[in-house]
């Protein structure tokens, strides 16, 4: 447990930032800053698998998944302030989306960079961040926002109306449910920076490596 602990703190950090960072939005509301550091669980993830295999890669994703969950209960019981009315700062949906996701995503992360770790050393933390990227970016906005789960109960309907409203697609384009844009954008970021973190990968794995010798 001592050799994975710094992946881990860094899952729990990334984890508990981007709970905090989600409330702040950018871009007129298309993104938050928090969709700057969840992608960077895949960097987490992948430097374990490489490093010590898929077990203890798993073992940090579940310590994430936990961490997630404590973050959202805690988020569901503090209470914000709209026009006239109180809303808790995380959504029932939102908390089952965001766990579903992580740990579907996290999971499918693992299996796609084992089944393409022994070629080049870019292919593996590539192929899974962007397999794992998309599965979470569907899964999450699937559950937390569309009206396909409104079923589950009008007061958790309630709480995610808003990103069922008709707007322009990423305030240009025709109009679609503000989910949709909010996912495409959020997916944006997390493919962008899985190309990015292809270089601190490479630096982090190269340490770790020696540091085994």
């Amino acid at each position: 447990m001592t050799r994975i602990l710094p992946g881990v703190l860094a899952m729990a950090a990334i984890v508990v930032a981007s709970n905090i960072l989600v409330q702040f939005l950018i871009l007129d509301g298309l993104l938050t800053w928090g969709a700057f550091t969840y992608p960077l669980a895949f960097l987490v993830t992948d430097v374990m698998n490489r490093v010590y295999g898929a077990q203890a890669a798993r073992k940090v994703v579940f310590a994430g998944l936990v961490v997630g969950i404590v973050c959202s209960l805690i988020g569901s019981q503090i209470m914000l302030q709209g026009d006239g009315y109180e809303y808790p700062a995380v959504a029932l949906r939102v908390a089952i989306g965001s766990a579903t996701a992580f740990a579907v995503a996290q999971m499918l992360d693992i299996a796609v960079f084992n089944r393409l770790r022994d070629g080049s050393w870019w292919k593996a933390p590539l192929g899974s961040t962007l397999v794992g990227s998309t599965v979470d970016t569907v899964i999450f906005f699937s559950i937390a926002f569309s009206a396909t789960f409104n079923g589950l109960s009008a007061a958790a309907a309630d709480e995610i109306i808003w990103a069922q409203d008709a707007v322009p697609f990423l305030n240009a384009g025709p109009l679609v449910p503000l989910w949709v844009s909010l996912a495409v954008a959020d997916w944006g970021v997390k493919l962008t920076i899985a190309l990015l973190a292809l270089f601190p990968f490479r630096l982090i794995v190269g340490r770790l490596q020696r540091a085994q010798i």
